[in-house]
């Protein structure tokens, strides 16, 4: 805890007595802008295990996390619940730390049903359904990750007005929603991937759907620490990427959309909302 003090996570007082900082309370569960559980997650010595394989990441650009365990992320976790359930609490506080900031940028109360597509355990589609009590959710995500959800969705009181449907992102999302939510979804994938995502949208989506994107801005050069370290930990993890805005949009046509608009969410995300384009204009 001294060791701590010095750099300002906690504060040492007369009598060997240690209080919180600012920084350090962030790191409590109930804070207002949490990083608790993210730090816990990247603690996890299965996730340093793979950090230390960054040059093998950086001669390849492939997956450090594939190359040390044999496995992807995912499967991982999978393989190791109690990982996952620490993974699903660090998403989820990075979504409650960011939905106002997200909520304040887009005007989401335009949209009667949203899909959250890879939505966790539906942090932000919690926090859209309560700031728009006329609004219909579908959270969308893998079989074990909605399991979870359900009791969370119902506790928040919003269980009566939102679904949870399992399945992959690969293979096909639920269809008849007028916007679509990709919330740190793509970052997580290389270019083929990341279309290949969003052409199952585009195939669930009516012409007159929306496409909200809510992903970082890698920044100019020089600039963006947090997108640029973070354009790291896509690498090494999963084996994704930070994009620019105009790399959002050259995937976005690539996939039957085009870039509408782009508002900045705050924490450097930004909304990019796409819209469908005619069959046969890509």
């Amino acid at each position: 805890m001294r060791a701590l003090a010095s750099e300002g996570v906690f504060h040492e007082e007369d009598g060997r007595r240690f209080a919180l900082t600012p920084i350090g309370d962030c790191l409590r569960s109930d804070a207002e802008e949490p990083v608790g559980a993210w730090a816990a997650f990247v603690g996890r010595p299965y996730y340093w295990q793979a950090w230390g394989d960054l040059l093998h990441s950086i001669r390849t650009g492939e997956s450090a996390f594939a190359h040390r365990h044999g496995i992807d992320p995912w499967g991982y976790r999978a393989r190791n619940p109690e990982e996952a359930a620490i993974f699903d609490r660090a998403m989820a506080d990075l979504a409650r730390r960011a939905s106002r900031s997200t909520l304040d940028a887009y005007d989401f109360g335009r949209h009667r049903t949203i899909v959250d597509v890879g939505g966790g355990r539906g942090e932000l589609l919690v926090n859209l359904l309560k700031a728009h009590p006329a609004m219909q959710g579908v959270l969308f995500d893998l079989p074990h990750v909605v399991e979870a959800a359900g009791g969370e969705l119902d506790a928040a009181g919003v269980g009566e007005r939102c679904r949870t449907v399992a399945g992959s992102f690969f293979d096909e999302v639920p269809q008849g929603a007028d916007a679509y939510v990709l919330r740190a979804v793509l970052h997580d994938w290389d270019d083929p991937e990341a279309v290949a995502i969003l052409e199952t949208c585009r195939r669930a989506m009516a012409a007159d759907a929306s496409l909200l994107v809510i992903e970082r801005d890698i920044g100019p050069p020089n600039a963006r620490p947090d997108a640029k370290f973070s354009d790291l930990n896509m690498l090494v993890a999963p084996g994704g990427r930070e994009r620019s805005i105009a790399e959002y949009g050259a995937l976005f046509v690539t996939a039957g959309f085009r870039l509408a608009e782009s508002p900045a969410a705050g924490f450097g995300l930004h909304v990019i909302v796409g819209v469908p384009m005619p069959d046969g204009t890509r």
